[in-house]
């Protein structure tokens, strides 16, 4: 594909430099890829988990005595051995902490509220697919019938999926910390200018969306392998990641030692980076089981469909907004409220805090006000996952068919200035020089006509053209400090 390219023609559309040649097509073509279930060590045992069926339930009882008198089986071991063995929750540090991110509160401004993510909780399971009991046999074979064998009985609990459930007033408690769900409810910029100027408002555009969930398809699905070496009272995990550096520390935390007494290894992760930023509860399990047996561990992957089930997953943000506008289209005050199905556990809030800072993107609104909040449901964890937090919807568009306007032509007029500067809800910001702003296209091409041309100017560079390539420009959220992109707009706009 590199070798179609035409330099000059990508150039023209605001490519920098040249595409990069791909270095690792032969070594995965050929089937020489490292991805974790590649890995085996002498002596190795497999653990398989066992599930709960039910979103939510309370564990009455637990047999594994008939699973551990099978052929090969070394043990079977619950939540309680784990908290007897002193195994501490996983520090996800879920609230976004640089000095550019917004700051989240709990409710009242109080600190965010949160619950452990225990690596098996003994009494309760509170999300879908959450793991009762684990056995770990010598053959993997032997592992899936010992698995089968374990006998769980469970009392249902009342759930909920959805976070406009969660909200309920007579909504089932996900966590007897959490009685309401809520543990992020914070108010961004000023709402009583904000009110102000809606009353002042010739128009007033309003948007109810939902962002539906996701989960990644990673080439592999999870797997781990876990060694311990008692010579050097070292640990070894092998397991694709988005971020060895950091799950070595807060695997490092869940087993109660230094972070140089750990080691995480990741080779071909098989893409999907977001759902693999956080360490997954099965890696200080094989960890402490390899310590534990005195030999490795392996993790092998669970079937397609339970991966779906326990992975973490992206997005589920309900979104409500409100655009107010002058008649010549002058945008007054914008006002938001952003909902975040954070799961059953919270494990992180980037999407939330990095959409928080978005909501009134790269143009010259006057005032804004906000409701951030986060809700525990009885799903799984939700995670960053391609462009978290960005915006789904656009107001402009529904502004300029209200004006009889288009669209180009109310985000040329209300873009934000240049220079770095503060939204209305605090978010600092800075807009790109882009040459795909639509200043450039009307000059180029013309107002109607720029779109079209586009997509020829893509097609002759060796590309598609993209329906939704736009005009333009927007501020991107990175994860450290603020940047531009080029927005695409249209259903599916990132």
């Amino acid at each position: 594909m590199n070798d179609v390219l035409d330099i000059a023609a990508v150039a023209a559309i605001g490519a920098i430099g040249q595409p990069l040649r791909r270095k690792e097509d032969q070594r995965l073509l050929t089937g020489q890829g490292r991805f974790t279930d590649d890995f085996s060590m002498a002596g190795q045992a497999y653990a398989v988990m066992v599930r709960s069926p039910h979103p939510h339930a309370r564990i009455v009882r637990v047999d594994g005595v008939h699973a551990g008198r099978m052929p090969g089986v070394l043990g079977v071991f619950s939540g309680a051995d784990c908290l007897a063995d002193g195994l501490a929750p996983i520090p996800h540090s879920p609230v976004p902490s640089t000095r550019y991110d917004l700051k989240l509160t709990g409710p009242g401004a109080s600190r965010s509220l949160s619950v452990p993510s225990r690596c098996c909780r003994p009494k309760r399971c509170a999300i879908s697919a959450k793991r009762s009991r684990w056995s770990w046999p010598q053959t993997l074979p032997q592992a899936l019938d010992a698995a089968e064998a374990v006998e769980v009985a469970y009392e249902e609990l009342p759930w909920a999926a959805s976070s406009e459930a969660a909200l309920m007033p007579d909504a089932p408690a996900v966590w007897d910390e959490v009685p309401d769900n809520i543990l992020v409810d914070t108010i961004f910029g000023v709402a009583a200018a904000t009110d102000r100027a809606f009353s002042a408002a010739d128009h007033v555009i309003e948007m109810d969306l939902h962002i539906g969930r996701v989960t990644g398809v990673p080439l592999e699905p999870r797997a781990a392998l876990g060694h311990y070496d008692a010579a050097s009272d070292r640990y070894t995990l092998y397991a694709g990641s988005g971020g060895p550096v950091r799950q070595k520390a807060e695997l490092a935390a869940v087993l109660g030692v230094a972070p140089e007494s750990v080691r995480v290894l990741s080779y071909d992760v098989g893409g999907n980076f977001g759902v693999r930023n956080r360490p997954y509860i099965e890696f200080g399990l094989v960890l402490w089981a390899a310590r534990k047996l005195g030999r490795p561990v392996k993790y092998h992957r669970d079937p397609l469909g339970v991966v779906f089930l326990s992975d973490f997953q992206g997005r589920d943000l309900v979104t409500k907004v409100a655009l107010a506008l002058r008649a010549d289209g002058r945008f007054l005050a914008m006002r938001a409220d952003n909902i975040s199905n954070v799961g059953g556990r919270c494990v992180s809030l980037s999407p939330l805090g990095k959409g928080s800072a978005l909501v009134t993107g790269s143009y010259d609104i006057p005032a804004a006000s906000l409701r951030s909040r986060a809700v525990f449901t009885n799903t799984m964890p939700t995670n960053a996952y391609r462009s978290s937090g960005q915006p789904r919807g656009d107001l402009c568009d529904r502004a300029a068919d209200r004006q009889g306007r288009t669209g180009a032509r109310v985000r040329s007029r209300r873009a934000a200035p240049q220079e770095p500067d503060r939204a209305a809800d605090d978010a600092l910001r800075q807009r790109g020089r882009r040459p795909l702003r639509q200043r450039h296209l009307r000059s180029q091409y013309g107002p109607r006509d720029g779109q079209r041309r586009l997509g020829t100017v893509l097609r002759r560079a060796g590309g598609r053209p993209r329906r939704a390539a736009s005009c333009s420009d927007w501020v991107w959220r990175t994860m450290s400090s603020p940047r531009s992109g080029r927005r695409r707009n249209g259903p599916k706009s990132r």
